[in-house]
């Protein structure tokens, strides 16, 4: 990388998330998305932010919420540690605008994706680790959570859409719904699971996850919702 090109507003995002990199390779990199077929993406620094998030999110929620026992605690973080958490926290600071993708992705919306958009996140904040160890993470990450979760507890962040789903077949239909693996792909350490769901021989969603669990669960709240639509019942508060 002896030639650094980096978006020229790429500053507003450093403004945005109080930190400027002293090493602008390591914002490059962090923003470079695989399918732009450069020496270097930022799928390595995907893979540190991916741990370190893991750990300043748990530390978060354990100084945060003193009384909460640790099976709560772990359900918390797994509400946030994952893909969609991770977007919305990319969307919070418009990190979209800044990656670079390839034309097939700027074609396709990749800008807006959640898995471009996650794993860019993690990446930078990976690459933040790397050069400031938890010193000022810690201090970003804090003040992130804060901005976009105004309520953190399991009744606001946790809906369990396989048991939901569950429930509402076997009472409509006298049966539970069927989840099938159809593929998967990807490195070991972030492989890509694509789930699909039927109920009564009917496919009510096709997912993809980085998990099994991930994907099942996507898959349980679009048939979930599809079913409260179909029916005309109400959630339940």
């Amino acid at each position: 990388m002896t030639n650094i090109r980096l978006p020229k507003d790429s500053y507003l995002l450093e403004n945005t998330i109080g930190y400027h990199f002293k090493n602008k390779r390591l914002l490059l990199e962090a923003l470079t998305h695989k399918s732009c077929k450069k020496p270097y993406n930022n799928e390595r620094l995907e893979f540190l932010g991916d741990a370190v998030l893991d750990l300043l999110v748990g530390e978060y929620l354990f100084k945060k919420l003193p009384r909460a026992r640790e099976g709560e605690l772990s359900k918390l973080r797994a509400c946030i540690v994952n893909e969609t958490g991770f977007m919305r926290l990319a969307k919070s600071i418009n990190l979209g605008d800044f990656i670079y993708i390839s034309q097939a992705e700027e074609n396709n919306n990749g800008r807006e994706r959640d898995s471009i958009l996650s794993n860019a996140f993690e990446a930078l904040m990976g690459a933040i680790y790397l050069e400031s160890h938890l010193r000022y993470l810690s201090k970003i990450v804090y003040h992130l959570l804060e901005s976009n979760y105004a309520k953190i507890d399991l009744p606001s962040l946790f809906t369990d859409y396989k048991t939901a789903l569950q429930e509402i077949t076997q009472a409509l239909f006298h049966e539970v719904p069927t989840y099938t693996l159809i593929g998967q792909n990807g490195p070991d350490h972030r492989k890509v699971f694509e789930i699909a769901l039927h109920i009564r021989g009917i496919e009510y969603a096709r997912e993809i996850g980085h998990s099994k669990k991930e994907a099942q669960q996507k898959c349980a709240q679009i048939a979930y919702e599809k079913i409260l639509q179909e029916t005309h019942i109400k959630e339940p508060k």
